[in-house]
């Protein structure tokens, strides 16, 4: 066991001279003794609650996490975070405290790390924005961290196939259409989900879950094996230990998510046809480690990358079988091959990334993974576009797609309500682009996922039939011909502020366009006449929200990031 000193540690300033006294007999209240106070203190952060399965297991395995610490010579010190879940959020007002939750989620845990003074940070999360969020912590502490996932959910089966909760979500738009039977939904919405984890599709959490790995700050291997199994216990026990290590060698989260970092874990998103919330979080983490980073950037590491790994929604597989076909780190073995990754990028083990990757031996015989060489697509599943209606971006994820360009009439409405109830009542039109505007993170207030619209308008056989542009989001678990991130977002007077039904649009996803095709003088005449709508939240949590929050091409940040901080937390 090493020997650390505290003098060059944070906890110092709450353990060390006799000044410190009162703060040490907080400590034997809770049982430590003076060799525990003598330790560094390491919080151990989970997300772990009861709203979701993705977040039932996550206090268990940090309680694991703090046997890790203890053996690698430091005090572990637990809190928890909150969470918000998608799943239980999507299609109401709910949704809206979501992306909302990213920002509670890193500065409960910058506040939680900077009261008590600890000097690293294992954190556990397993729900969408639980994750970015944990690691954004990471970052703007830049205290040594490990980030360990909680693991997906296992596919339920359904009539002799594997079945994720995307399937119940579009069984509810094959009600509406009558091609389903509400007994059938009912059956099926109770195998969909059948244990612990998050969804198990490549959706947001598994994206994010993936980009941990790439970018370093999750141990190799880690992140796909789902919830349930046995070998969770042994990943967060090990990164308990591990983190011990990095205390020691002061080795930190922005020595290890550096610019190249970045681009490995974009690469990874566009490879594995993740969720287009990366392009939302991969410029908010880079921002806590001041790294400029926005949607076009994102969005060009992920044109220039060929789509690999076969998983839903986009596929055929899920997270378990990526996890049994050797996990990200197989993936990273082929892409690394091909040129396609930087590999003297750092991480958490202590070595690079290609000398972990060179501890892995390709796997022929796995099915979900293909070689750089024979790709599912030439170009990732997650493409950038710009144009007059778009002119700050926005974003569609392709994989699986068929068509890659759509010309059609607008169909304009100001809240997603008013969208899901013309899906249902099947009045959208084939040819038709669905525009759901007052939807981004200011004019929301937190830019909504569009799951339930998405997935009723692809059960009622329209997913590619119909486009929908929004500045809202959309889920990972989303397919179909569906463009977010609109910016400038309407609350701000976008040109999706204008649009007026029947307008023509055009979206070529293989050129990356996005246009508003009327006149200009006719949009000014729309511009002058214009008048931003009054926010509906006048105070809360929301309505702060609302006043600070930037936008959705720079990741929707609320604060200006390390390029603008004046000391960082772990040099205190």
């Amino acid at each position: 066991m090493s020997s650390f000193d505290k003098s060059r540690l944070p906890s110092r300033h709450v353990s060390v001279g006799p000044e410190r006294a009162p703060h040490r007999s907080y400590y034997y209240a809770m049982g430590l003794t003076e060799e525990d106070i003598a330790k560094p203190f390491v919080a151990v952060a989970s997300a772990g609650n009861d709203s979701a399965p993705c977040n039932i297991t996550l206090d268990a395995q940090a309680e694991v996490a703090r046997a890790g610490v203890i053996a690698g010579g430091g005090m572990p010190r637990r809190f928890n975070t909150i969470t918000v879940t998608d799943g239980i959020a999507m299609g109401h007002q709910g949704m809206k405290s979501s992306l909302v939750s990213r920002e509670v989620i890193a500065d409960s845990v910058e506040l939680s790390v900077r009261g008590h003074c600890y000097d690293a940070l294992v954190g556990f999360a397993g729900c969408d924005k639980s994750l970015p969020g944990m690691m954004m912590a990471m970052l703007r502490l830049n205290v040594p961290s490990i980030f360990v996932y909680g693991g997906s959910i296992l596919p339920g089966r359904f009539e002799d196939r594997d079945v994720t909760v995307v399937d119940v979500f579009e069984a509810v738009g094959r009600h509406a259409a009558g091609a389903c039977p509400l007994s059938e939904v009912h059956a099926l919405e109770k195998v969909a989900c059948p244990g612990a984890g998050a969804c198990g599709g490549q959706f947001t959490a598994n994206t994010m879950a993936c980009v941990a790995e790439a970018i370093g700050l999750s141990l190799p291997n880690s992140n796909m094996a789902p919830a349930p199994y046995a070998s969770r216990e042994q990943i967060a026990h090990a990164a308990g230990a591990q983190v011990m290590e990095l205390v020691e060698r002061n080795l930190r989260p922005r020595d290890i998510c550096t610019r190249e970092a970045f681009e490995n874990a974009a690469r990874v998103v566009a490879a594995t046809g993740g969720s287009t919330n990366a392009a939302l979080h991969l410029p908010a983490m880079a921002s806590e480690a001041g790294i400029a980073l926005d949607l076009f950037d994102v969005a060009g590491f992920f044109r220039s990358t060929p789509y690999l790994a076969d998983l839903k929604p986009g596929g055929n597989y899920v997270a378990r079988d990526m996890h049994e076909a050797g996990g990200v780190y197989m993936l990273m073995k082929t892409m690394l091959a091909g040129g396609l990754l930087h590999g003297d990028c750092m991480t958490v083990t202590g070595r690079t990334l290609a000398e972990n990757i060179d501890r892995v031996t390709w796997n022929p015989d796995q099915k979900v993974i293909r070689e750089v060489s024979a790709p599912l697509s030439p170009t990732g599943g997650v493409v950038g576009l710009r144009g007059t209606l778009a002119p700050d971006g926005a974003i569609v994820k392709v994989a699986g797609m068929h068509r890659l360009l759509f010309e059609g009439p607008a169909r304009v409405f100001d809240r997603e309500e008013d969208a899901f109830a013309a899906v249902e009542a099947r009045s959208i039109r084939e040819g038709e682009v669905v525009v759901i505007r007052y939807e981004g993170p200011k004019g929301g207030p937190g830019m909504r996922e569009m799951l339930s619209t998405t997935a009723a308008m692809y059960g009622l056989g329209m997913g590619e039939k119909v486009a929908l542009v929004t500045d809202g989001r959309f889920s990972g678990a989303t397919r179909g011909f569906c463009i977010g991130h609109v910016g400038p977002e309407a609350a701000d007077g976008g040109p999706i502020a204008l649009v007026e039904d029947g307008d023509p649009i055009r979206i070529d996803a293989e050129a990356g366009t996005i246009d508003l095709l009327v006149d200009p003088n006719v949009l000014a005449d729309r511009r002058a006449a214009w008048e931003a709508p009054v926010n509906a939240y006048g105070s809360g949590a929301l309505w702060r929200y609302s006043r600070t929050v930037g936008p959705a091409r720079t990741g929707a940040l609320t604060h200006p990031g390390a390029a603008a901080e004046r000391h960082v937390y772990a040099d205190i």
